[in-house]
């Protein structure tokens, strides 16, 4: 059977617009992916035509694509099966609510948006009108991840009763961005470590201890955290919490995790990963260690209390070497031909489309929901607001 075609538009092209692009337009039969195939109809820009088109040229995007000023006319196009939004996680509320009004479908980069009211609206508003919506939290559909949530529901880690996860990044806020304007440390832009990168510890803890119990089971965590503010712009530099899981005293107990993450200290200082792992799912049998960086990981070791000891490399795949191909992110690339990871979300998306599904396997909406619930109570706990303009379930322009 011939593979299906979903015909993709980009909302924003910035730089994760970028990244996730060149890697959408990757052969899906380099990772084994034979279902689907994607392409790429049209992309806006809300700065101008001229900058889609350059964005459009710049990922290897087929001729045919259109290049639009704005972010209404996209969503117009008939052609459009799916839009992925890549705008800054302020605007994400705004941008999907006005996909979904054109009854299209979306892909939303993460966080999902400002806070729970938010995201709730969002998923009702799908599914009313019986869209598909997804959370693109790239790391879940990494071949990995999947890896590493079978290490717990098959067992070989006994009863996983505690997790370590941290991302960090070292900056020089003061140096770096000294305008404050920088969306890291921007409260208009909803900066700070915690919705930029916090969300990537809350993955881990989430798809080892939440994702992985039965649904019927499950339940949102109590969090206790700590926040230390960056005194220029008033964003959180550094935040810690303290998850319990309740789970039924048959199953094991209560399980705790400690996410931590901040934007000025890292356990990852060299890049390479020498100072041991970023992430450690703890059971009575065993643990499952994976290296930094956490948002897109490539190597894990598993440590059993029968003396096993499994080191696993993840490479991504891609176009190989001799190719000429490259992509990477933050002015970085990776290897000629390797792929940044990006594609697995999109299949994912493009599966449950050719499927009727309405959300992904991995990260349910609920289980956003949830994640978006745990990030309000730590702000809550803090003092971390924003304005209101990016608080508002209101239909606002940005």
């Amino acid at each position: 059977m011939a593979p299906k075609l979903i015909r993709w538009g980009i909302l924003a092209t910035g730089g994760i617009a970028e990244t996730f692009t060149r890697d959408l337009l990757v052969d899906p039969t380099t990772r084994n992916v034979h279902e689907i195939k994607h392409t790429v109809v049209a992309a806006a820009s809300s700065s101008s035509t001229s900058r889609a088109q350059e964005f459009l040229k710049s990922v290897n995007a087929p001729s045919s694509a259109v290049a639009y000023g704005s972010y209404e006319e996209l969503v117009k196009n008939q052609d459009v099966d799916i839009v992925y939004v890549a705008t800054p996680h302020s605007h994400h509320y705004q941008n999907v609510m006005l996909c979904l009004d054109a009854g299209k479908n979306v892909l939303c980069e993460k966080a999902f948006t400002v806070n729970a009211a938010q995201a709730r609206k969002l998923i009702e508003t799908a599914r009313e009108k019986n869209l598909f919506l997804m959370e693109a939290v790239w790391t879940r559909y990494f071949p990995l991840s999947i890896y590493a949530r079978e290490a717990i529901t098959s067992g070989r880690l006994g009863t996983v009763t505690r997790v370590y996860s941290d991302n960090s990044s070292a900056q020089d806020p003061e140096k770096q961005w000294p305008d404050g304007k920088h969306r890291m440390i921007n409260p208009d832009l909803a900066g700070g470590a915690l919705l930029d990168m916090g969300i990537y510890s809350l993955t881990w803890v989430f798809q080892t201890l939440y994702t992985t119990q039965p649904p019927h089971s499950r339940k949102a965590p109590r969090v206790v955290s700590s926040v230390k503010k960056y005194l220029p712009t008033g964003v959180d530099e550094m935040t810690t919490m303290l998850l319990t899981f309740p789970r039924d005293a048959d199953l094991g107990g209560d399980i705790h995790a400690i996410a931590t993450t901040s934007f000025r200290t890292t356990n990852n200082v060299d890049g390479t990963g020498t100072a041991g792992p970023a992430v450690r799912i703890q059971g009575t049998e065993g643990e499952l260690q994976v290296w930094p960086p956490i948002y897109r990981p490539t190597r894990t070791r598993l440590i059993l209390k029968d003396g096993t000891t499994e080191d696993k490399s993840w490479p991504q795949p891609g176009p190989g070497a001799g190719s000429g191909w490259h992509n990477g992110f933050g002015g970085g690339n990776n290897a000629e031909g390797e792929g940044h990871g990006m594609f697995w979300e999109a299949d994912e998306a493009a599966l449950a489309l050719v499927e009727g599904r309405k959300e992904g396997r991995f990260e349910s909406l609920d289980e956003s929901l949830v994640i978006m619930e745990v990030m309000d109570e730590v702000r809550r706990q803090n003092g971390l607001d924003y304005p209101e303009k990016i608080e508002t379930t209101d239909r606002i322009p940005l």
